[in-house]
């Protein structure tokens, strides 16, 4: 049998009639074939170094409004369960990689991530040369882009409407994928068979209430939370600080999220109402957002941190970190008050801050992400410094 026939056989063949492809504002295009929803989209294409987790990244609200590119050669080969969500639904605008496996093997797996994807409306491009996107991504930046799997676009149409987009920033994404009301989370850890990371285990009580500010919560930072202790009532965006210390929590968590930090000032006001009220802890979008909040400033990187191997040192332990990474913009350093803020973290890659405290009052914040999903595990130690933290302030 030629390898063209096992293609056929597995329906390689099948998905290669459906062509697709990406639009870059810089020009670029990139040809291939169309996984998932048959539909166009605009979006930042942004790149992924995960060797896996696909989904856990679809379905990371972080990602909204942008396409992503998964740098591994091939995804899919464990397909989609039901463990592994960090939302109720895809977030991503769309999904690139060189080949996705439509044929999943694994025994937790419910279907592949074609069919995940076609079920949610989101489209996939499958077949480029996803190391020369990466590659050009590195050294150009992210990119305003338009995915066409419909079949009906002319390129220079394409290209037309990934230069028309209005991008990323300054617009707030967060009221997009925030909660629209408060609820208590309760999920507690996934369930499972022996093996599975934290099957089954009963998430501990250390007395604390937090108030939860949903930017994009992940699911997996809420776990941590429950199991490092907290009872956890999830509010949405807009909450002002007046509503949030009317629950009279013991500490304040602000979540990680999509967009430009910049264009979610009405949150920055907020947490300045709760700073020196409540001690507070904040992640990713929550890291920014505490930064404005502080004084501090806000800017975008060229290509933006996006995957689960990124070093980062820990100034006070002088540890080195393994962290789960995804955000685009970042906080200046240098624009933080020296006589409130202390660095606490710093990216080993490109020397960005990756966390600090505030000195005057209890509140803390880190870039990267703790609770990993996908990644490692080595800074969930953090969601046990908040609780540290609260102790402390309640003497």
């Amino acid at each position: 049998m030629t390898a063209n026939q096992a293609d056929d056989r597995y329906g390689w063949a099948q998905q290669r009639a459906r062509r697709a492809y990406l639009a870059l504002a810089d020009g670029g295009v990139f040809r291939g074939y169309s996984i998932g929803a048959p539909l166009d989209v605009v979006g930042e294409t942004v790149f992924n170094t995960g060797m896996t987790g696909y989904q856990e990244i679809l379905s990371d609200p972080s990602y909204s409004g942008q396409i992503v590119c998964l740098t591994a050669p091939e995804i899919g080969n464990y397909g989609i369960n039901d463990e592994d969500w960090e939302s109720d639904r895809i977030h991503t605008s769309g999904l690139i990689a060189h080949r996705i496996n439509p044929h999943p093997s694994n025994w937790r797996s419910r279907k592949s991530v074609g069919a995940a994807l076609l079920e949610a409306g989101v489209p996939a491009l499958a077949g480029i040369d996803t190391r020369a996107l990466t590659l050009g991504l590195r050294d150009r930046g992210a990119q305003k882009s338009f995915l066409c799997a419909s079949g009906a676009v002319p390129v220079e149409e394409g290209l037309a409407r990934a230069r028309a987009w209005e991008g990323l920033d300054g617009q707030d994404y967060a009221t997009r994928v925030g909660t629209k009301k408060a609820y208590a989370w309760n999920e507690g850890v996934p369930g499972g068979a022996p093996g599975y990371p934290h099957a089954g285990a009963e998430p501990g009580r250390n007395g604390y209430r937090i108030a939860a500010l949903d930017f994009g919560n992940k699911w997996s930072i809420l776990r941590n939370l429950r199991r490092a202790g907290f009872e956890v009532t999830v509010l949405p965006p807009v909450t002002s600080a007046a509503e949030t210390l009317a629950l009279r929590p013991d500490g304040v968590f602000i979540s990680n999220g999509p967009g430009d930090p910049a264009a979610v000032s009405y949150a920055a006001g907020a947490i300045r109402g709760l700073l020196g009220r409540v001690p507070v802890m904040g992640i990713c979008l929550g890291h920014q957002l505490l930064g404005l909040a502080s004084g501090g400033k806000t800017y975008r990187l060229p290509f933006g941190h996006h995957g689960c191997n990124h070093p980062v040192k820990d100034i006070v332990s002088g540890n080195v970190l393994i962290t789960s990474q995804n955000h685009g913009f970042a906080v200046d350093a240098d624009s933080l008050p020296a006589a409130t803020t202390e660095i606490t973290h710093i990216s080993l890659n490109d020397n960005s801050l990756e966390g600090f405290r505030r000195k005057d009052v209890p509140a803390f914040s880190v870039q990267f992400h703790p609770e990993a999903g996908p990644g490692p595990h080595d800074a969930l130690y953090l969601f046990r410094r908040f609780s540290e933290l609260i102790a402390e302030a309640r003497g």
